[in-house]
């Protein structure tokens, strides 16, 4: 087995203290779109690769119906308690993300992305995006992060946009694909906005 598709490989990272990809708060780019009034109200969101559930308790507070998915136990035991302690309700799974399908085929409005797309193995990337092609609704929307550094290694994997297109265009309208203007600090100008929408198929 791939380490890095080994939940003990991930474990470890939360066993040894807050893991580096972890913000300690929502991604200030999810802060700026659930502020901008743009999504449907209520809607249903999953949130892919959750982690400690900064982001998916930033669109729980905001109103959405939100389903945090990860397999490492460390990951969904925090994000169940931060859930708790702020008294916001979210639905978490400790599953790896591959195994969602069928059970949860085209039930979400939005799938959200942030530091899972770079965690995986870049030869399992089209199989990520069939992945959010089978959670989304007819016209469900991704909405993403992605982490487009340059450095070797990983993870976390770089990428570029046009990589990124050449993945998702069969399957999804790129609505938005663009450097993200409120990446943190340490993050600036490796990171991309992505809002990308599912295609309806072919009759």
């Amino acid at each position: 087995m791939n380490a890095i598709s080994d939940p003990q490989f991930w474990q470890s990272r939360y066993e040894s203290g807050v893991p580096p990809w972890d913000l300690g708060q929502a991604a200030p780019g999810f802060q700026a779109l659930l502020q901008s009034g743009t999504l449907t109200p209520r809607a249903r969101v999953m949130v892919l690769g959750c982690g400690a559930g900064h982001d998916a308790l930033a669109f729980a507070q905001s109103g959405f119906a939100v389903t945090g998915a990860d397999f490492a136990p460390g990951a969904i035991a925090a994000a169940r308690n931060q859930g708790q302690q702020l008294k916001i309700t979210a639905t978490w799974i400790e599953s790896n993300i591959f195994d969602l399908l069928p059970e949860f085929a085209h039930q979400f409005d939005y799938v959200v992305e942030h530091t899972c797309f770079c965690a995986l193995d870049p030869s399992w990337r089209d199989r990520y995006v069939a992945l959010v092609q089978g959670l989304l609704k007819p016209g469900g929307e991704l909405l993403a992060i992605f982490f487009t550094h340059d450095r070797p290694g990983g993870p976390p994997f770089g990428s570029t946009p046009a990589e990124i297109r050449n993945h998702f265009a069969p399957h999804f309208k790129i609505l938005e694909l663009n450097p993200l203007a409120e990446s943190p600090d340490h993050r600036q100008g490796e990171e991309h906005w992505g809002r990308f929408q599912v295609k309806s198929p072919s009759p």
